[in-house]
């Protein structure tokens, strides 16, 4: 399975000598990514049309970052050069029979002469420097002098993602840590949280083929894959891109500070020590991370035996992953009270979750047929929405569809199937900007409802005596307190957190020390939803629109 629309082995080491070259002019701040900016003036020396040119950077920009970088630019020259050869620009016009490999680089109206002309300047910079005399500057000098080290302005951004992380800094986090969010709702984000590759999360009972799913994927094993009709992934296991095969203990990821997973030492060592990172270089795991997790046993035995909080550990990956597959086995479709806490514990996350009926080709058509409506009637008690769920029907492993039993009709079902699914899962990149946007709103909005409750809670605390009773009462009656929040500012109900869980954390707190309401936080969050955030990706958009 392949997702990079262009990788750059389809490009002449010759041609990506001479595009690296063009890159670095184009990148005028040297930052290795080209903005709107950039590209407006770059693009314009292939004298191509306003409309092509916006086709261009669409299909160059396809996860929409607001920049491109050195393979996304290659994949704009070829498509540069395929736009003045008279092709009509397409989204699949890279999938054809167009050989990429020797496909000559386009043509550039005055380029060359820019270039020469910037050789010329860099080359007389570098010998005036040569011939100065003067004492040159220690390389230490920056780390003592505070006049030598100019602070880049807050505006300089030069992505979507490095605005959100700017604007969590100074308008979200400040809110999050006066009023405690981080302890009650989710851990505090960092750069890595931001900058993390798209994930996809694998949920199902023992044996239905989770781990499987991914290698048929991957079309290889990986480091700490193991598969059988027994409950063998007794972990977690993330499966990620690095530069060699291995597997990294779950103590030393926690504390990555290039990995998202910090927020997971919240769980305690019982939980890292069942979590491992298995790292291989892949190419579709340049794009995507999978989430491979113990199998959901049925019957109270799950909960005696786990040491953590498994639907704990489940609904932190569900707010941090891109999609959730449920996966279901024709021979257990029953869904266990432990299956339903954990499907429960990814509310909020509805939008994410697909549903897939592996090992369908284990049954015969009509089986097959009375299967799905089993399958439908129980997921309709679980997920409580009216809205039908997607299912995915396949056989998703390495071996030829039993065709015996599903006949010529299922084979064609399963492989139609098989591309819609992997359709949705090739759309992952492309989508995860706007992801990451709409993850970011998301818990925008959750922060402020939290600040309105813990002041509300405040508020209605005596100033002297009987505080205890006082605590004890609100925490007794907090739907109600809830309600007078929601009435008092006219919020949403479905925006409040879960009574119960809210109930528990506050148990341990003491009301009486949270923070009053301040009105600056609230509209400096209410000005980043209403203005930031909408001019950040206007900033960002394509600059041809």
């Amino acid at each position: 399975m392949e997702i990079a629309s262009v990788p750059i082995s389809s490009c002449s080491k010759h041609n990506q000598k001479i595009y690296q070259e063009w890159f670095n002019y184009a990148d005028s701040d040297n930052d290795g990514r080209i903005t709107g900016n950039d590209a407006t003036k770059f693009f314009a020396m292939s004298n191509l049309s306003r409309s092509e040119l916006k086709q261009v950077w669409a299909i160059a920009d396809s996860k929409r970052q607001g920049f491109l970088g050195f393979r996304e630019f290659i994949t704009a020259m070829q498509l540069v050069s395929l736009a003045q050869a008279g092709n009509e620009i397409t989204s699949d016009i890279l999938k054809t029979t167009v050989d990429l490999e020797n496909l000559e680089p386009p043509s550039m109206e005055g380029l060359n002469a820019l270039l020469a002309k910037n050789k010329a300047s860099t080359n007389n910079g570098e010998l005036e420097l040569n011939g100065d005399s003067r004492p040159q500057p220690s390389p230490s000098a920056p780390w003592f002098t505070s006049k030598s080290v100019k602070k880049a302005p807050l505006n300089s951004v030069t992505s979507i993602i490095d605005g959100l992380k700017r604007l969590y800094n100074e308008k979200l986090k400040p809110l999050e840590v006066t009023y405690r969010y981080n302890d009650f709702v989710s851990p505090l984000l960092t750069h890595s949280d931001f900058d993390a590759k798209p994930m996809v999360m694998l949920l199902g009972q023992y044996s239905t083929g989770k781990t499987t799913f991914i290698k048929h994927l991957l079309g290889c094993n990986f480091p700490g894959a193991h598969i059988g009709p027994e409950p063998t992934t007794d972990r977690f296991v993330v499966v990620m891109s690095g530069p060699d095969e291995r597997s990294i203990p779950g103590n030393t990821i926690a504390v990555n500070a290039e990995m998202p997973f910090n927020g997971l030492t919240t769980f305690g060592g019982a939980f890292l020590s069942k979590f491992e990172c298995s790292q291989i270089p892949h190419s579709l795991l340049e794009h995507i991370t999978f989430v491979d997790t113990p199998g959901v046993l049925s019957g109270e035995k799950q909960r005696t035996q786990r040491s953590y909080d498994f639907t704990g550990v489940i609904s932190w990956f569900a707010a941090k992953c891109d999609l959730i597959l449920l996966l279901f086995d024709p021979h257990k479709l029953d869904i266990s009270d432990e299956f339903k806490r954990v499907i429960a514990s990814l509310r909020g996350n509805d939008d994410k979750i697909r549903v897939v009926l592996n090992k369908a080709d284990q049954v015969d058509t009509q089986q097959l047929m009375r299967v799905y409506g089993a399958l439908m009637w129980s997921l309709g008690k679980v997920l409580n929405t009216p809205e039908v769920v997607r299912v995915y029907i396949g056989s998703f492993n390495d071996k030829p569809v039993n065709e015996a039993a599903v006949g010529p009709i299922g084979k064609d079902l399963f492989e139609k199937e098989q591309d819609d699914l992997l359709a949705d899962l090739i759309d992952i990149p492309k989508k995860a900007c706007d992801r990451r946007i709409n993850e970011f709103v998301k818990r925008a909005r959750a922060a402020k409802i939290h600040a309105y409750i813990i002041s509300h809670l405040k508020k209605e605390m005596p100033a002297m005596m009987g505080k205890a009773k006082a605590q004890q009462r609100l925490t007794d009656n907090l739907e109600d307190e809830f309600a007078k929040i929601q009435r008092e500012f006219h919020l949403p109900a479905g925006d409040f957190p879960n009574v119960e869980h809210f109930r528990e954390v506050l148990n341990g707190y003491s009301i009486d020390k949270f923070e009053k309401l301040k009105p600056k936080m609230i509209q400096a969050v209410d000005d980043m939803l209403g203005y930031d955030i909408p001019e950040l990706l206007k900033n960002f958009r394509n600059p041809y629109e």
